[in-house]
């Protein structure tokens, strides 16, 4: 879809106005005159309803015709509910445990898996045993061992199993890959790649949220950047990395670090006025009438009596994401460097950052006859010839986008990747997917 059609569907309906069934047709027809059509409708149970779980299944209010949502579950019941609300579900496929809709007959063609990193592995074995195929959130698990014995399960079956390492579906990425493959910038001899998570985006995810303690989740680098290592190894293709090196820290968000004066708390401080990572900031200075991410992240309640915004504040002034960022139990590493060398001698390097301006990727792979560049801030991709010393640009207008839709975060690429799966899903055809195991 190019910018120019965006633009027509933007105007015509308004963003992403997915309860407006002309949009939804509109999307459809214009989408299949661009993919091609669906083999059928395809169903799902989602199991975890939590904001990734909300992005994926947004796929089915923009495309109802592609895929449907027929039953949810997660332990938090305004969670489940809104799912319910928003796909019409009967109260008996609403449920809190995840084991309630496992013991039951197969009820779709697919499962959706977005629980928490530490609890992927129950519902995926046990629902691809009762015969569904599996989307599954990276990563696929935060130890080695419940990875080994969920390959075991997931091996020499007919199910699909896609895992969402959603950046080998990014055209931007696809387009750097063909662009190695041509031997444009002929042989790479070093990616230089970086993965800037924003300073309020570290301190919302990594300090204050879900990932900020190895114990309770994972590290950093496993949570934010296994995106990142995984495109690089597309990236290169067949050659195999044989060494590997990282090291990294805890460099700023400890209590050896907290200003002179601070509270425990960003409503209770006498400089948070002065703090970058003030919760008040990040959370209360844009739009708070509805549940958004990062906000969404700290207070999904829609309906309460007194507003979103009273809820949020509320949530802010008792929750763990109104703490100090000094006063925290995260653990995990702020910055992190993997370096990488292959069977052919070319090398990589990964850094994450969490004290950094920009929420981007910025990559740089440096050929033998060329160097390519892409930041995906601005989505554009430079190439420079070292034989003609010139530069080509290949703009976003220049590549297929993801239309307006809800599941469209990573730049475009969760659309593709539930394009992708869906369609795969209706075809039966493992070879549709990119991430499968």
């Amino acid at each position: 879809m190019t910018s120019t059609t965006r633009i027509q569907l933007d105007s015509m309906f308004g963003y992403g106005d997915n309860t407006n069934s002309k949009f939804t047709d509109a999307l459809e027809e214009t989408w299949s005159s661009i993919d091609g059509p669906i083999a059928r409708q395809v169903t799902a149970v989602v199991i975890g309803a939590g904001n990734r779980g909300v992005n994926y299944s947004g796929f089915a209010l923009d495309f109802p015709n592609r895929l449907k949502i027929v039953a949810v579950a997660d332990p938090l019941v305004h969670r489940r509910n809104r799912v319910q609300k928003w796909f019409n579900i009967p109260d008996n496929l609403v449920v809190d445990d995840w084991r309630v809709l496992a013991d039951m007959d197969k009820l779709a063609d697919c499962a959706i898996i977005t629980t928490q990193d530490r609890q992927h592995k129950d519902p995926a074995i046990a629902l691809v045993n009762k015969g569904y195929h599996i989307l599954l959130e990276k990563p696929i698990s935060v130890n080695e061992d419940d990875c080994d014995e969920m390959f075991e399960a997931f091996k020499n079956r007919d199910e699909i199993v896609t895992v969402c390492h959603v950046l080998r579906y990014s055209p931007h990425c696809l387009k750097i890959r063909e662009i190695i493959a041509s031997d444009e910038i002929g042989q790479v001899v070093m990616i230089d790649h970086t993965e800037n998570v924003g300073f309020w985006h570290f301190a919302h995810s990594y300090v204050r949220g879900n990932w900020r303690n190895e114990a309770n989740s994972t590290f950093s680098l496993l949570a934010k950047c296994c995106h990142d290592l995984d495109v690089i190894m597309f990236w290169m293709g067949d050659r195999q990395c044989t060494k590997i090196q990282s090291f990294g820290s805890l460099y700023h968000f400890k209590k050896s670090q907290k200003p002179a004066g601070a509270g425990d708390r960003c409503f209770d401080c006498a400089v948070e006025e002065k703090c970058p990572y003030s919760a008040k900031k990040i959370y209360l200075s844009g739009n708070c009438s509805r549940p958004q991410w990062p906000m969404s992240a700290v207070c999904d309640i829609e309906d309460h009596p007194k507003g979103y915004k009273f809820a949020l504040t509320e949530a802010l002034q008792t929750g763990p994401y109104g703490r100090c960022v000094y006063e925290c139990d995260n653990d995990v590493c702020d910055q992190q460097v993997v370096n990488m060398e292959f069977n052919n001698g070319a090398t990589a390097s990964m850094k994450m950052i969490g004290c950094s301006r920009d929420t981007s990727r910025y990559t740089r792979i440096c050929g033998t006859m060329g160097e390519l560049t892409w930041d995906s801030k601005y989505k554009t991709i430079t190439v420079y010839d070292y034989t003609t010393n010139q530069s080509r640009c290949i703009e976003p207008n220049h590549l297929l986008a993801a239309p307006p839709v809800k599941c469209s975060g990573h730049g475009g690429a969760d659309f593709f990747l539930m394009n992708a799966f869906t369609k795969a899903v209706a075809a039966s055809d493992k070879s549709m997917v990119a991430t499968g195991i």
